[in-house]
């Protein structure tokens, strides 16, 4: 009895086949429906991408730089690597509190204290200090409905 050569070379790849689909369906497919899943119930806020809502309408992420450039706002750092940074340290929050007060006529006081009550007090590793500008901004929206009726 004579074994084909074709056959044999088929048969040895059947395992490598069968492995491949089988990872491409657990790596795939059903490990990244498990995480999600998971991440829904356990994290649900973070998981749908931390969005923020002013009014009942989503104006945004806490997680991704929006482009704020009207001079009554806080802006983004503009030096960031990736331009997503939604947050700026104290000091580049406090160099633009003067602008701020000017284009508003909110105190400068006021605007110093409003930075300080929004610093991230998250328990980051390093010693600098960061704001989230889109959450500092709609302190100042919610704060100051007269002077920025027309961004609510």
């Amino acid at each position: 009895m004579e074994t084909n050569p074709e056959n044999k070379q088929k048969a040895s790849y059947r395992p490598v086949v069968g492995i491949a689909i089988v990872s491409l369906l657990v790596c795939g497919l059903f490990f990244p429906l498990l995480v999600t899943a998971v991440g829904q119930v356990v994290f649900p806020h973070q998981a749908g991408g931390s969005l923020v809502k002013l009014d009942g309408r989503t104006v945004g992420s806490e997680l991704i730089a929006q482009g704020f450039s009207q001079r009554v706002f806080f802006h983004p750092r503009n030096a960031s690597a990736s331009g997503v940074d939604p947050d700026i340290t104290v000091q580049d929050a406090m160099s633009q509190v003067a602008r701020i007060s000017e284009a508003s006529g909110i105190p400068v006081s006021v605007l110093q204290q409003l930075v300080d009550a929004n610093i991230d007090a998250s328990g980051r590793l390093v010693e600098v200090q960061y704001v989230n500008v889109l959450l500092l901004n709609i302190q100042l929206v919610q704060d100051y409905p007269s002077v920025y009726s027309a961004y609510a």
